[in-house]
């Protein structure tokens, strides 16, 4: 069954969850405090918004990157690490 989320999200919020998860260092954690989507609702959201080609580039990039789940991540990082999830080019 196919997720319609321009019902769920307006389209700067649709692009900001798309930008966010490109970031290498933002992880779907930061996209479900901030959106309340899961990883795999993030990952169905790419493939419905990217062309075939930018989401075979995406799934691979994020595939077994640890910065992508902050639970593996604090372990690589030292434990108790505050991360910021912000893009460079949101205010704020």
């Amino acid at each position: 069954m196919a997720v319609d989320f321009s019902k769920r999200f307006e389209r700067d919020e649709l692009d900001r969850i798309i930008m966010m998860a490109w970031e290498d260092r933002t992880s779907f954690d930061a996209i479900r405090s901030q959106f309340g989507l899961e990883s795999g609702e993030v990952i169905k959201l790419m493939r419905s918004e990217l062309k075939p080609s930018s989401f075979r580039l995406w799934r691979e990039r994020t595939s077994g990157r640890r910065t992508k789940h902050e639970g593996k991540f604090t372990q690589i990082a030292g434990g108790n690490v505050r991360r910021r999830f912000r893009a460079k080019s949101q205010r704020g």
